[in-house]
């Protein structure tokens, strides 16, 4: 077909669109990290040395005859990106896939793989010597790093503080959250819900020096070490041109049905950058992939986009360590919640390592 299609973001929607445009089109992938970061899996990363190793693919693995431009994207419109570099990239088509920042260590800070493991080393370092930390936040990421911290060190006292009443944001059913929370009570997990800190602990997150906060509803907690487990963040500053406007206050990116930037027809979004009413998750950002993959091929042949994308019903798989973990999936009579021995098989064992190697066709 010879047309350019510049995908602005490297992670799980813009490498499984790079991967299944490859064969056909000219594709530029546009991320300034060296590798692709398997963010699912970098909470066990930071607490097994081994996985730590294993959570990076090299882009190299996605292309016959793409490239990956390592770079930042400092400007995006409808026909062209330009880079931090000063690199000018023209494109046919461009794809906004650059996901969302999160904390550390739900996702790495550095744009290096090298880096990123080191970093990882002297964190993990700084929790062995840990007696009792303080998780910000009981939604997903809250829970998973607490299952991770007990499994792999079973003495160190965790405390989750959360101002919700419960935990597991979300359409959630009451068995999920029965079933998480009888976990973590299990593994000695203490649970503080239904009130914030009065102030942020005077420590650096990932830092072991001890420390004392006072929740609003006056319990005091004495801890070592802290990590700060919510606050999802939009990475959209960089539209220009007739598609800023897409860009919500909140930095979502208006889509329509077809997944297509509000303004331009060549312009698509995936992943957590979109504003799709739906959980973010790797999943829904690979089905955005095949959805777009679909129109830019429909567009490159005169034809109008014809696939549409629907959100799925609320699923959410919440691991608590390679063995534990509780999961909510649709069944043909509604949602279903699955137990801990079923979340280990579908994810808590290998953190879909399996699946992501075959992308970047690599070994697990």
């Amino acid at each position: 077909m010879g047309s350019t299609v510049a995908i602005v973001g490297g992670g799980y929607g813009g490498a499984a669109l790079a991967r299944q445009l490859d064969p056909d089109f000219d594709v530029v992938l546009i991320d300034p990290r060296d590798a692709f970061v398997h963010a699912v899996a970098a909470l066990r990363g930071l607490v097994d040395a081994d996985w730590a190793q294993r959570i990076y693919f090299g882009y190299e693995g996605l292309f016959t005859r793409g490239r990956h431009l390592r770079d930042r994207a400092v400007k995006v419109d409808a026909g062209s990106v330009t880079t931090a570099g000063g690199t000018r990239v023209d494109a046919d088509y461009v794809v906004l896939a650059t996901g969302s920042s999160y904390p550390y260590p739900a996702k790495p800070d550095t744009e290096g793989s090298a880096d990123s493991q080191t970093r990882h080393a002297a964190t993990r370092a700084e929790l062995a010597a840990a007696s009792r930390v303080l998780l910000l936040g009981a939604g997903p990421v809250g829970l998973e790093l607490a299952g991770e911290i007990t499994e792999q060190w079973p003495d160190t006292e965790v405390v989750l503080v959360d101002p919700a009443d419960d935990v597991l944001g979300g359409r959630y059913l009451p068995e999920l959250r029965r079933s998480l929370r009888e976990q973590l009570t299990a593994r000695g997990v203490r649970l503080e819900l239904g009130s914030a800190l009065t102030a942020p602990p005077s420590v650096p997150p990932g830092t072991h020096r001890p420390f004392s906060v006072t929740t609003a509803a006056g319990v005091r907690i004495d801890a070592d070490l802290w990590f700060r487990c919510y606050g999802v963040v939009p990475l959209s500053d960089m539209l220009h041109g007739e598609i800023a406007a897409a860009r919500r206050p909140d930095g979502h990116v208006e889509v329509d049905e077809y997944l297509r930037v509000a303004g331009a027809s060549n312009v698509f979004a995936v992943g957590d950058v979109t504003a799709v009413p739906e959980p973010k998750r790797s999943k829904a950002a690979s089905e955005h992939a095949a959805v777009v993959a679909a129109n830019i091929r429909a567009l490159a042949a005169g034809r109008p986009a014809q696939q549409t994308y629907r959100p799925g019903e609320d699923a959410v798989l919440v691991p608590l360590g390679s063995t534990g973990g509780a999961s909510q999936v649709p069944g043909p009579d509604g949602p279903v919640v699955l137990g801990a021995a079923e979340t280990a098989r579908y994810k808590g064992d290998d953190l879909l390592l399996g699946r992501f190697a075959e992308l970047f066709g690599t070994s697990a």
